[in-house]
């Protein structure tokens, strides 16, 4: 084996080997101990299968077919993995832990026919492109309903960059890197065989020394933070707090303070800033401040409707806010219009 080829294989499978060694660490030694760390070492260990696969077919191209169907079976595998990974960190109270196993054993199932009954050495004319493809589309549509679940880290990656925590980043990381390698192997006909396991080598030991130079030194960068993760609110608990809540801001009208915060908010509902939080962002999928707006932009729909000869500023003022280009930034962010053409609109369907 010549210079080149030699740097070729060790750069290749030096991502695989240590992918391996990571995955059986999560699986088996990693602390604190979390569903997610079996998740993340079972997603390490599936990749690690497919780019050895890759590696040993690239350097012998007659190795025997059972391990080119290992390889591809690991692979259908790829994509469940990440997805329970990321859900189990973003969403730790969901029901994740009660139908993992039987996802994975409807999958396990699939693949274990398709490979009993269409073996890849007999059925090479199947295999490629039919179920190869299939395996591939199955991984893209996880990776896509990974980012779904993820779409929070999203969004504040392109709307609030500076606000993503260590733990966003490595969600990010790990999410795109997945695409990046399956992209890789997808569009292999446009590139190289080997560059899918060159491209995880690389990934892989970005992500290392993203971990190794994490000043923080988070322990809770591969599983959600269980200091808080057995606090919850429950789903029954969570419904009545948001019908106390939905209660108060009809009522009360909190909003129109301008200077209110999530502390007041959760004195008058007398539950704790954090619980409140919570509530907030996991059981309705939004911010305090958002929350707040929302309620103000209707009440200030409502005040431009009663026909009252009120200034739109007034207004803006009455609902909360606390500037002219706050409220009117803030209804066309909501509404898609502005206050003015809002009122323009209402008037003119009074004609």
């Amino acid at each position: 084996m010549q210079l080149n080829q030699t740097l070729l294989f060790f750069f290749s499978a030096l991502g695989a080997f240590n992918g391996l060694c990571l995955g059986i660490y999560f699986l088996a030694f990693a602390k604190p101990k979390h569903i997610a760390s079996r998740f993340l070492g079972l997603l390490l260990l599936m990749m690690s299968v497919r780019i050895g696969k890759s590696v040993f077919f690239y350097f012998k191209p007659d190795l025997s077919f059972i391990y080119l169907q290992i390889g591809l079976s690991a692979c259908f595998f790829i994509g469940p993995f990440l997805y329970f990974y990321i859900k189990s960190i973003v969403q730790p109270q969901s029901d994740i832990r009660n139908y993992w196993k039987y996802h994975i054993l409807a999958l396990l199932t699939i693949i274990v026919i398709v490979g009993y009954l269409y073996p890849f050495e007999t059925n090479v004319e199947l295999w490629r492109p039919y179920i190869i493809d299939g395996i591939y589309l199955q991984w893209f549509f996880y990776i896509i309903i990974s980012g779904w679940v993820f779409r929070k880290g999203l969004k504040k990656l392109f709307d609030q960059p500076r606000n993503l925590n260590s733990q966003d980043i490595w969600l990010l990381s790990i999410l795109f890197g997945n695409l990046a390698i399956w992209a890789a192997y997808f569009f292999t006909s446009y590139t190289y065989y080997i560059v899918g396991a060159l491209t995880f080598s690389f990934l892989f030991y970005t992500l290392m020394m993203l971990v190794f130079l994490n000043k923080k030194k988070n322990i809770y960068l591969f599983v959600p933070n269980q200091k808080y993760a057995d606090k919850r609110i429950s789903n029954t608990e969570a419904n009545l707090l948001i019908e106390r809540l939905n209660y108060l801001m009809k009522e009360d009208e909190p909003f129109r303070d301008a200077n209110i915060k999530s502390s007041d908010l959760a004195k008058k509902l007398q539950i704790s800033v954090h619980q409140l939080s919570q509530l907030l962002n996991d059981n309705m999928g939004k911010s305090f401040p958002v929350y707040i707006n929302e309620h103000r932009i209707e009440k200030a729909q409502q005040m431009i409707a009663s026909h009252t000869n009120i200034t739109l500023e007034t207004i803006g003022y009455e609902c909360g806010f606390n500037s002219k280009s706050t409220f009117y930034t803030t209804f066309k962010k909501l509404t898609g219009t502005t206050p003015a053409k809002f009122k323009e609109k209402l008037e003119g369907s009074y004609l």
